[in-house]
């Protein structure tokens, strides 16, 4: 393992904090409970005149490599709350609860705790789901809801599906890899550009070691431990709220026919944008398109 200050994942990493520091926010870590312990970022000054927005990260890097763009973006305009999900970064937990269900929970008790009555949230794949539980078990905290990339909707034959596309064995290799061809293999459902072909191995072993290592015992618990993609049932509850889908015209995890198909089962009063030559993370690959669109949505009226 290279050095920090060889390694281009733990340079990056400065430039991703400087980011969210100029742009007002600052890290913390704080105890939900009695077992589990959130980081986050949130404003360094408070103001009571924004709204609240909350980003949550899905599987992978933390949230500093995730949501640097949006926040950028969002910071003028809202009070933002970007949590790392437990297991992720500092946070973890005592618990042996893994589901995203205890996720969505830890998240909204974290938000309690600060005080945080009203907010909308923006989740992208896992954390689209942790997000979607936020919205059902607290319709009268939550506002709006963005679900971007994430199949809510998932069932047991599209992980099947997604493991024989990438041409590997288990889920678990994809989401966290631990070689090169296993990182290129993700790279290669995740974003629809293929300059990631001529990375040396080198620097894919670098940021396998700065951004998939850490936990991952515990990460693979939580990818068992999702309450769906087990059977071919989907099971939705539909949200109360006005719901935002988000998604790539490209996406290879979770292909556009799922968003459709999630359209008619969330909610009521959904719209679904389409962001045109992105694959699993548009709020990266054209994240002005993505911005433009979640502004929208987040400014019109209820």
């Amino acid at each position: 393992m290279a050095p920090s200050f060889l390694s281009f994942a733990s340079l990056y990493s400065f430039y991703l904090r400087h980011c969210f520091t100029s742009s007002g926010l600052s890290q913390k870590s704080i105890n939900v409970g009695d077992e589990t312990i959130i980081h986050f970022w949130a404003p360094t000054q408070l103001r009571q005149s924004k709204p609240n927005l909350v980003f949550i990260h899905g599987f992978g890097p933390v949230s500093l490599w995730q949501w640097r763009q949006q926040v950028q973006f969002f910071a003028p305009d809202f009070n933002l709350y970007v949590p790392d999900l437990i297991f992720f970064g500092d946070s973890t937990t005592k618990s042996s609860e893994r589901s995203e269900i205890f996720q969505a929970e830890s998240v909204a008790k974290l938000l309690e705790t600060l005080g945080v009555e009203k907010y909308s949230v923006v989740g992208t794949s896992y954390g689209g789901f942790v997000s979607y539980h936020i919205a059902r078990m607290f319709p009268e905290r939550v506002e709006k809801v963005v679900v971007a990339s994430s199949g809510v909707n998932m069932k047991k034959k599209n992980n099947e599906e997604l493991v024989k596309k990438a041409k590997l064995e288990k889920i678990d290799d994809l989401m966290l890899p631990q070689k090169p061809s296993d990182l290129r293999a993700l790279l290669g459902v995740a974003v629809s550009k293929r300059s990631f072909l001529m990375i040396p191995d080198f620097f894919l072993n670098d940021f396998i070691n700065k951004l998939f290592a850490e936990n991952r015992n515990k990460k693979v618990e939580l990818l068992s431990g999702l309450t769906i993609g087990h059977d071919d049932a989907v099971n939705i509850s539909p949200l109360q709220q006005d719901v935002l889908l988000v998604w790539g015209d490209k996406d290879q995890v979770f292909p556009l026919e799922m968003a459709k198909d999630l359209q008619g089962l969330i909610g009521k009063n959904v719209k679904l944008e389409i962001v045109k030559d992105t694959s699993h993370v548009p709020q990266i690959e054209n994240a002005a398109e993505f911005n433009k669109i979640i502004k929208n949505f987040l400014s019109a009226s209820p």
